[in-house]
C-alpha cells in the first residue's frame, strides 16, 4: 500500500487566508478593520511565541492586532476589568486571553467575562452551548472553537465526504475533543470517544475511518491501531527531547493512513487562520447588511 498522502495544513490556511484577505479588504473600503485584541498574562516563551503569530498574521491580512501584556502576579480583578474594557471597545471585534493563566486566575471567570459577541476562540458557555444545540453543520453559532474548526477543514481537504464515517476522537478535553465530536456529528459521522479510560482502546481506534488525536500524549497512536486507508489528524503537540512532536508515531503511520497531517505544519496553522476567520465574521455581523 502507498504511503499516506499528508494533509499541508499549511497550504490550506494560506488558501483561506488568501479569501479573507479579500473579504478584509471589502470591509477596509467601508471604513472597518476587523480588531483582535490579544491578552497575556506572565512571560510564557510559548504563549507569547503564539501571540505574536496571531499578530502577524492579522497584519498580513490588513486587521488591527491589539497585544496587551501583563504581569505575571496581575490579580484576577485587573484581568477581568482589561476584558470587560475590550468587550465595551468597537474597535475590538475579537477577544483573546492565552491560556494558560496564572494559577491566582481561575479561567473560566475569565471566559464567561469575554463577550460572546467577541468570543473568537468559542469557549464561552453560550457558544459551546449553541454548538451542542445545532441540529446540523449549518446551525453552528457564528464561533466554532478554532481548533475543532481547523480540523474539520483538514477532513474535508481530502475530499472525503464525512457524512456516513465512522469517526474516533482520543480525547475529550472542552477545548478539542468535546466539540470535535460535536462537529463531526453535526456533518453527520457516527463518533466515538475514546480518553485515558477507555479499555481496549485499539479496538475502536481500528474501526475509524477518520481519527482526530488529541490526547497530549506524544507518540500515542500506533500503525497496529489504524486502518488502512483511514484519515489521521494530529492534533498533540508536545516537546520531546526539544523537538515538537504529535500525538501520533508519524513514521509509522503513514505507511497503513491514507491521508495524515504533520507536526508542525497541520493542525497549528489552521488554528490560527479559524481565529481570524472568527475574527472578520464578527465584523461582519457589525457591518451594513450588503458586507454581513
Amino acid at each position: 500500500m502507498a504511503e499516506a498522502q499528508i494533509i499541508d495544513g499549511k497550504a490550506l490556511a494560506q488558501s483561506l487566508r488568501e479569501t479573507l484577505r479579500t473579504e478584509v479588504g471589502e470591509l477596509n473600503r467601508h471604513g472597518i478593520t476587523p480588531g483582535l485584541a490579544t491578552v497575556l498574562v506572565g512571560e510564557d516563551p510559548a504563549s507569547q511565541t503564539y501571540v505574536r503569530m496571531k499578530g502577524r498574521a492579522c497584519e498580513e491580512l490588513g486587521m488591527a492586532s491589539r497585544s496587551l501584556v501583563l504581569p505575571k502576579d496581575t490579580p484576577e480583578s485587573q484581568l477581568l476589568d482589561t476584558v470587560a474594557k475590550l468587550n465595551e471597545d468597537p474597535a475590538i471585534h475579537g477577544i483573546l486571553v492565552q491560556l494558560p493563566l496564572p494559577p491566582q486566575i481561575e479561567t473560566q471567570r475569565v471566559i464567561e467575562t469575554i463577550s460572546p459577541s467577541k468570543d473568537v476562540d468559542g469557549f464561552h458557555p453560550e457558544t459551546l452551548g449553541r454548538l451542542l444545540a445545532a441540529p446540523r453543520a449549518s446551525d453552528m453559532p457564528a464561533f466554532v472553537p478554532c481548533t475543532p474548526a481547523g480540523v474539520v477543514e483538514l477532513i474535508k481537504s481530502t475530499g472525503t465526504t464525512i457524512e456516513g464515517k465512522h469517526a474516533v476522537v482520543i480525547g475529550r478535553s472542552q477545548i478539542v475533543g468535546k466539540p470535535v465530536a460535536v462537529l463531526l456529528t453535526a456533518e453527520n459521522a457516527t463518533v466515538t470517544v475514546c480518553h485515558s479510560r477507555t479499555t481496549n482502546m485499539p479496538s475502536f481506534t481500528r474501526d475509524a475511518d477518520i481519527l482526530v488525536v488529541a490526547a497530549g500524549q506524544p507518540r500515542l497512536l500506533t500503525a497496529e491501531m489504524v486502518k488502512p486507508g483511514a484519515i489521521v489528524i494530529d492534533v498533540g503537540t508536545n516537546r520531546v527531547d526539544g523537538k515538537l512532536v504529535g500525538d501520533v508515531v508519524f513514521d509509522e503511520v503513514r505507511r497503513v493512513a491514507g491521508f495524515l497531517t504533520p507536526v508542525p505544519g497541520g493542525v497549528g496553522p489552521m488554528t490560527i487562520t479559524m481565529l481570524l476567520r472568527n475574527t472578520v465574521r464578527s465584523a461582519q455581523a457589525g457591518a451594513p447588511k450588503d458586507l454581513s
